[in-house]
């Protein structure tokens, strides 16, 4: 069975987009099923991927209203993963789901029928707790948490690890926290240094050893609708996330029960 990691973050501005969409593609190019779920009202990682938001036919909007089936809103993209993508409607399914029964499970229930047809499906939170962050960590198996080494790091990563506490013993049993992940990071700068000293003082071997720099090219990938590994494979970005997705492969063996990539759809409009 497929593993189910949400990757979050209150606080914007972290590399959780970047890490998501990277990560995914990463994997990719080991050779695992990959599902990206883009659940940020904002569609960056669809965009990070390639696929343009007005061509998008069915999104996680209409997933989590059950407009449609979730092998249908699947499309596949040109970093060899699949995405589930959002566009800005995804703000209006947040309003109608508030009325819904069972609204905090809507995602969980449709992740049920394609689970087994991917080695990893990660979800992209948005910056905030909001219903669809809650829909997330219901339904995943873990949590990534991408942490800016920078001034402001540790803010708000007490209520966000103490709502990972809460669905855990109310609504998800299994939600554990997969490990934090430090982002933006500059060996030369002392603050870097201290803030990764202080999250290992306080995490241990929840922290990876993976660490993603500051680099220019990895700005400057997602206006080209490309993850790092494909827009510059050499670059530092490149080589950290490979070496971070290196680190969740040793972690998570291959389970033979999941068999492969879930149905294509073709003809996706990208972005070049």
């Amino acid at each position: 069975m497929g593993k189910v990691i949400a990757i979050a973050n209150q606080k914007g501005g972290v590399g959780k987009t970047t890490s998501a969409v990277n990560l995914a593609a990463s994997l990719a190019a080991a050779k695992r099923s990959v599902l990206l779920i883009d659940l940020d009202p904002q569609g960056s990682a669809t965009v990070g991927v390639g696929v343009s938001r007005q061509s998008i036919v069915h999104s996680i909007n209409s997933i989590l209203l059950g407009e449609c089936e979730i092998a249908d809103a699947i499309v596949p993209t040109q970093s060899g993963l699949d995405l589930l993508p959002a566009n800005g409607d995804l703000t209006v399914a947040e309003v109608r789901l508030l009325q819904v029964e069972e609204r905090e499970r809507c995602l969980a229930k449709a992740i049920t029928s394609i689970k087994n047809n991917y080695h990893f499906i990660l979800i992209d939170c948005p910056p905030s707790l909001s219903m669809l962050t809650v829909n997330a960590l219901v339904s995943a198996d873990s949590v990534i948490i991408p942490v800016q080494c920078e001034y402001y790091a540790l803010e708000g990563l007490t209520s966000l690890l103490s709502s990972i506490d809460h669905i855990r013993k109310t609504a998800n049993p299994r939600l554990q926290l997969e490990g934090l992940l430090r982002t933006m990071y500059d060996g030369r700068n002392r603050l870097s240094v201290e803030v990764s000293e202080q999250l290992f003082a306080h995490f241990g071997n929840k922290v990876y050893e993976s660490v993603i720099p500051r680099t220019v090219r990895l700005a400057e990938a997602p206006s080209h609708g490309l993850p790092i590994l494909y827009y510059d494979k050499h670059s530092q970005g490149a080589e950290a996330y490979l070496a971070w997705a290196g680190e969740i492969i040793r972690h998570h063996p291959l389970d033979k029960k999941t068999n492969g990539q879930a149905k294509r759809k073709k003809g996706v409009e990208t972005v070049r």
